[in-house]
């Protein structure tokens, strides 16, 4: 005889039935939740991006200020003298030109502009040399990265012997600069200022280079290591400028939005290397390069952030409305 079972009530769902509901539901529940998550946090970013950017900009401002001496002059802490490792110690500029190396400067007839600026910043090997109508003469200081220093020794007659009054600024990794372990960099800008006494020779300091990792990661919310980025001349270029210039005047660098337009026309890289690689391809290819690249493309759309607080002109026509 079969065991009696109870009939199921009408309208009941069975309990295999009721765990997938029951789970769809908690789901559910679950991705509005989320939602409420995201939406809030997207509105804490548009209330709060205002504020940070404020934030960056103060730091910028305030970390590196220089600092006055008795005699009135500035003192740039963040700067190095070879070989006695004293801060830099100068006046500051009233009017600064920034000259960049870009093939842009080609027949733009800006030398004579370019040297009625007080102080002339110029970059790495780039020289006047043969260009003079169109970058100047003069060269108040040079930032040179640390792969450009065999560069300037190849051409030590120009770089050294008649641009004696040149101030030489050098930037590089630790390893490289460090002046208490004798980098292989620094022991060679000390060979060159055994050769040549009187050339003033400065590094930045390992926390000043800290520093512009800082400025960087705080600008674009990416640190420059994990993204895989290598800072460029022209951003330790700009932010010096900021600290020794009352105004900055930039000359032919292109704004951020350049290269992405259409039938800009073709220009060189560097204005005395005629043969070499396009700019635009240059910057387009380390921009999307996954690691290794300088960011130079972001790099502007910084600068173009910082002469929105700062007094700094862009020279070139690509910035007019920016």
């Amino acid at each position: 005889m079969k065991p009696h079972s109870t009939p199921a009530r009408q309208g009941a769902v069975p309990e295999s039935q009721d765990k997938p509901v029951a789970d769809k539901t908690l789901k559910l529940k679950t991705l509005v939740y989320l939602f409420f998550i995201l939406s809030a946090c997207t509105v804490l970013y548009i209330l709060l991006c205002p504020q940070l950017c404020w934030l960056s900009y103060q730091l910028l401002e305030e970390h590196k200020r220089p600092l006055a001496t008795a005699s009135g002059a500035l003192s740039f802490e963040g700067y190095s003298r070879v070989p006695d490792g004293k801060p830099l110690v100068r006046a500051q500029c009233h009017q600064c030109a920034l000259v960049s190396s870009s093939g842009q400067m080609l027949g733009s007839r800006l030398g004579k502009e370019i040297d009625r600026m007080e102080c002339v910043l110029r970059m790495n090997q780039a020289p006047t040399n043969g260009y003079e109508e169109d970058v100047g003469t003069k060269s108040t200081i040079r930032v040179v990265s640390h792969t450009s220093i065999p560069l300037l020794l190849r051409n030590q007659s120009y770089f050294f012997k008649q641009s004696r009054e040149t101030l030489y600024v050098v930037w590089g990794p630790v390893r490289m600069m460090s002046r208490e372990k004798v980098g292989l960099t620094y022991r060679t800008l000390q060979e060159v200022k055994e050769m040549y006494p009187s050339l003033q020779i400065y590094t930045l300091t390992e926390r000043m280079m800290a520093y512009c990792d800082e400025v960087f990661q705080n600008e674009t919310g990416k640190n420059r290591m994990k993204s895989g980025s290598f800072l460029s001349t022209g951003w330790f270029t700009m932010i010096l400028a900021m600290e020794l210039c009352e105004q900055i005047f930039v000359f032919g660098m292109v704004s951020d939005s350049y290269c992405r337009e259409k039938n800009h026309p073709r220009v060189p890289y560097h204005y005395f290397e005629k043969s070499k690689l396009d700019e635009c391809r240059m910057y387009l290819a380390h921009e999307r390069a996954p690691r290794g690249g300088h960011r130079f493309i972001t790099e502007k759309t910084v600068f173009s952030h910082w002469a929105k607080r700062k007094n700094i002109v862009f020279n070139h026509t690509s910035w007019a409305g920016g």
